[in-house]
């Protein structure tokens, strides 16, 4: 059975955006940050985002493709990205013409956890914070890969909100790159 993972940046204080959307330039993003960026890459079986950074990415990654200034890295990503089988869940979309894109419009817990029975590599979540907060309320989510920055924002979009029952985790790994930034990683507990 796949998992279901959330990867996601925070400050310290908690935030995954600054007040503004696409506010994440604070994000400790370094050599060591694109390295285990790319280790979940690597394990990722599907991308799963919400309809906002499904966008986002939708609006970005294709073009890097045709900039003659893309680095080899970002090039092999995009051509990972056209590739791989995107889910996006949305209320609002019917259609798109990004590539091996899955649209789940609703039920979405029972689709995503269709999803978990298939065989392959995990589904990964990548941002996508309203998502995610609906995934944590209805305890879809199996692994939380937090990388924390060292900053304090005092405001903006909350990594936790609006759960009604607690989350017990385990600690499976942590570490610390030299930018300060602290990477989490957790198993959901379930009894």
């Amino acid at each position: 059975m796949r998992k279901l993972v959330l990867f996601m940046h925070t400050s310290l204080d908690g935030f995954v955006q600054g007040s503004d959307i696409w506010d994440i330039g604070w994000i400790s993003y370094d050599e060591h940050l694109v390295q285990y960026a790319d280790e979940i890459v690597k394990a990722t079986g599907s991308p799963v985002y919400g309809r906002v950074t499904y966008e986002g990415m939708k609006g970005y990654w294709p073009t890097v493709l045709d900039n003659p200034e893309s680095s080899k890295h970002d090039i092999e990503h995009a051509v990972w990205l056209n590739n791989v089988t995107k889910v996006v869940v949305s209320s609002t979309m019917e259609t798109t013409d990004w590539s091996n894109t899955v649209i789940i419009g609703s039920n979405v817990v029972e689709e995503i956890n269709k999803l978990k029975q298939m065989p392959g590599k995990d589904l990964v979540i990548f941002g996508s914070p309203s998502l995610s907060h609906y995934l944590m309320q209805h305890d879809v989510i199996d692994e939380y890969r937090l990388t924390v920055s060292p900053i304090v924002l005092g405001e903006g979009v909350p990594l936790f909100q609006d759960i009604k029952s607690r989350i017990k985790l385990k600690l499976v790994d942590s570490r610390t790159f030299p930018s300060g930034a602290v990477i989490l990683h957790y198993e959901t507990v379930r009894e």
